[in-house]
């Protein structure tokens, strides 16, 4: 014990000794731990016996590293950091996902407005695209349609008609030949504003007398079934998504050689390109049943460029995507209630065919060689299967008419 008395300052101890001189360590051996003079305790001193001023430890003085020895350094956190990196990538796909969407809905051209289709059936179970290949030359310079064996001819008509069913029994992808017989309701011309009385001709004619709002009604009327969107793609835009994917995969059984379309092709797998890719669609005198043969070959290709524009290699690959998006869509003339989500639908619709998930089918024929008094040679619809098959895709049932 020290032999003067102490007396506090600043919540310190020290001895004071009464004479005005800095108090000193009392004599009697080294100073313990946590006693006064002792690194880490309150009010440390100097070994020389001064007050310093300083406290070690909590008491002021420089402190012991945490965590052990002398040198030790903090480990890093690992799980707030990979953490953190995650959220930051998510915030990136969804900013980058949201601007996509965006920007591709908005090159969308809603320019058909089925709202004008007179006399509309019921809607159904179920969903009914009408998809259509039409034969405008739109975007196509002289020399496009000389080397696309395209020809000149002023309007637009139908190359190629489809119904694409999606419901809860699976989805069927209808052929409707463009020489189909059928009855032409009546209907107001576009440019002379004459009313026209329902008489029967070919489908396609139906396109090109009053375009797409007339070719809806009159699938519209000779089906039963409600169009709740429809989808069109001419020539040049044909040609454009094909080159942008790098080319569409197809196995074909046998050469392919047909001047009109300008088709040259060799039996086995190829890649196609989109100047060939046309040509194979269109070309139809090399089959036997002629139109009918050709929607087989249609059907076959779509199924084909939908499976390869929604695989990974394609989503995934902004070089190929952004381009792919562009290209379909700068082209592709859909309804003003199509949103981008109906048209993701209908591609994925395509690809699931394509896949085994869904059937392929012309309409039922009951006479491919039909004789009209003015419109040559047609097809007519089986009129018993045809209407059962209606029926189905109607009520969304499982398809079972041949």
């Amino acid at each position: 014990m020290s032999e003067w008395p102490e007396v506090r300052n600043n919540d310190r101890r020290y001895p004071y000794r009464g004479d005005g001189a800095r108090p000193r360590v009392p004599q009697g051996g080294p100073p313990q731990y946590g006693q006064p003079g002792q690194p880490g305790a309150p009010g440390g001193h100097r070994d020389d016996g001064y007050n310093t001023g300083q406290v070690y430890g909590h008491g002021g003085g420089p402190a012991a590293p945490r965590g052990g020895g002398p040198g030790r350094t903090k480990r890093p956190n690992w799980r707030k950091r990979i953490t953190i990196g995650l959220l930051a990538f998510l915030a990136v796909v969804l900013v980058v996902s949201v601007s996509t969407y965006f920007w591709a809905d908005s090159k969308l051209r809603r320019e058909v407005d089925l709202g004008k289709v007179e006399d509309r059936p019921p809607g159904g179970e179920g969903t009914n695209y009408l998809i259509v290949g039409s034969d405008s030359r739109e975007g196509l310079t002289e020399q496009d349609k000389k080397e696309l064996h395209t020809g000149s001819a002023d309007g637009k008509r139908t190359d190629s008609m489809m119904i694409l069913h999606t419901g809860d029994n699976g989805t069927t992808m209808l052929s409707l030949p463009r020489d189909s017989y059928v009855t032409i309701p009546a209907f107001t011309g576009q440019k002379t504003g004459k009313r026209f009385p329902a008489s029967a001709h070919k489908l396609n004619a139906a396109y090109a007398d009053g375009g797409p709002e007339l070719l809806v009604r009159t699938i519209e009327f000779n089906t039963g079934l409600h169009i709740d969107h429809y989808a069109e793609i001419g020539f040049g835009g044909f040609r454009s998504l094909v080159d942008s994917l790098g080319g569409v995969d197809m196995c074909l059984d046998k050469p392919v050689k047909d001047r009109d379309s300008g088709a040259d092709l060799k039996a086995g797998c190829q890649t196609l390109d989109g100047k060939q890719s046309l040509a194979f669609v269109r070309q139809r005198h090399q089959e036997a049943d002629q139109d009918l043969g050709r929607m087989r070959n249609q059907q076959k290709f779509l199924n084909t460029l939908a499976k390869q524009a929604a695989s990974p290699s394609t989503v995934l690959n902004p070089f190929t995507l952004y381009p792919v998006i562009g290209s379909g869509l700068d082209t592709l003339v859909v309804d003003d209630d199509m949103e981008l989500w109906d048209l993701t639908s209908m591609f994925w619709a395509m690809k699931g065919v394509t896949g085994g998930d869904g059937k392929q089918m012309t309409v039922p024929i009951g006479n491919a060689n039909l004789a009209t008094r003015g419109d040559g040679v047609a097809v007519k619809w089986d009129p018993v299967k045809s209407k059962q098959l209606f029926e189905q895709l109607k009520k969304d049932e499982k398809v079972t008419v041949e």
